[in-house]
């Protein structure tokens, strides 16, 4: 059989029940569909999650007090973790490739100003702290290199807070009372945005040594260590483990990489959007259904047909192909449909709802297309098997 009687025999057989081949079709388009949406929204919301903590840059470590882990030990050693200290994150700057660290405490806290006043997340932080972790000042500077146990009254406004205390003026130099004491203004952030939930506009900061005695702590929450980009990491872990552990006498702290933490993120992550896509996937099985079902209907219908092919030559393996060809493109045509129904949705949902993260590679269609005629395929087999093997006369004598 030529290529052009292979193309007609199949056009044909398609076009002759438009009804039915539609809705065959549309069967395998829903799948498609579904799992480009799915997929489309996990592969977003992946990106989302991974740009959130990268804007912070990802040669930085956190240290923690206490271990996340758990260890076989004895129990007097229950209730022996130290607090950490801003000591603690002076010694780590002699860790080689460190390049600054920074103490950090957090917690809420009343801001007034002539009058107004406004309840703020107030971060108490070392001189070092937007350079750790990528933040810029967009007038005046950052908190000053004093020493962090005894600074100066000084604080620092999110662009938020500066914008509702102060409107149009220049906030820099004024006095504003945090916590019932008073500190002079030396800079204002530029504007950040929320960072999962977290509005980072909405911030105070002030000296962490300042911050500590107002919430009445003992311990830093973390100390942020940024290290040299170049450097090995592994390196830059063991020897800030060594340093705390001289200090503290026992591993009594977690450090936590941000590489690290993103290669956890991007695992989990990878793994809920192939798990969207395979429940997505599973309308595909009721296509494939539906394919199998109406060439099933084809060979009983067309008995007479085959019976007439064969007996002008045509092999099994013609016959064969034949039916497979028609389920591959039945299935092609509807996984096309597929991916131009779930692109269409993706795109109405960026336009209805922007904050939601929609993003479809272009992998992902290619795949879904290859799987739809692949079921396609699986489907038509065991009709076209049931076609080839008809005997030619009782196809023939059927009519």
């Amino acid at each position: 059989m030529s290529p052009a009687d292979f193309a007609g025999f199949t056009f044909t057989s398609l076009t002759s029940h438009r009804l039915r081949t539609s809705l065959t079709a549309l069967g395998i388009a829903v799948g498609i569909a579904a799992v480009i949406l799915l997929t489309s929204i996990g592969e977003g919301l992946h990106r989302f999650v991974i740009a959130e903590f990268t804007q912070f840059g990802t040669n930085l470590v956190t240290v923690t007090p206490g271990r996340i882990t758990t260890h076989g030990a004895s129990l007097g050693a229950v209730n022996t973790v130290r607090p950490l200290s801003i000591d603690d994150a002076l010694a780590l700057t002699r860790v080689r490739y460190v390049q600054v660290t920074d103490p950090m405490v957090q917690g809420n806290a009343e801001v007034v100003y002539a009058g107004k006043s406004r309840r703020v997340t107030l971060y108490g932080t070392g001189a070092d702290f937007s350079r750790a972790l990528s933040m810029r000042v967009a007038s005046g500077e950052f908190l000053p290199h004093d020493d962090p146990r005894a600074a100066r009254a000084l604080a620092v406004l999110g662009s938020k807070v500066a914008k509702e205390l102060f409107g149009g003026e220049n906030p820099l130099g004024a006095r504003l009372r945090i916590g019932g004491e008073r500190y002079r203004i030396v800079g204002v952030m530029e504007s950040k945005g929320q960072i999962l939930g977290f509005d980072l506009d909405d911030t105070v900061f002030i000296p962490v040594g300042r911050a500590l005695d107002m919430f009445n702590r003992e311990s830093l929450m973390e100390i942020h260590v940024l290290y040299e980009p170049t450097a090995p990491l592994a390196e830059v872990e063991a020897g800030i483990k060594r340093v705390m552990v001289a200090r503290h006498g026992a591993e009594d702290f977690t450090v936590t990489p941000q590489q690290k933490m993103l290669e956890v993120f991007g695992t989990v992550l990878n793994a809920l959007t192939f798990a969207v896509a395979a429940i997505g996937a599973i309308s595909l099985v009721v296509g494939g259904v539906g394919i199998l079902t109406i060439l099933t209907i084809a060979v009983a219908e067309r008995t007479s047909e085959i019976g007439l092919l064969r007996a002008i030559g045509a092999t099994q393996r013609a016959i064969l192909l034949l039916f497979l060809g028609e389920a591959a493109l039945l299935a092609a045509v509807g996984g096309a449909a597929g991916l131009a129904m779930g692109w269409g949705i993706a795109g109405a949902l960026k336009l209805v709802l922007p904050a939601l993260p929609v993003h479809t590679p272009w992998h992902y269609a290619v795949l879904a297309e290859v799987v739809a005629v692949g079921v396609g395929l699986a489907a038509g087999v065991l009709p076209a098997r049931r076609a080839a093997r008809l005997d030619p006369l009782e196809a023939l004598r059927s009519e």
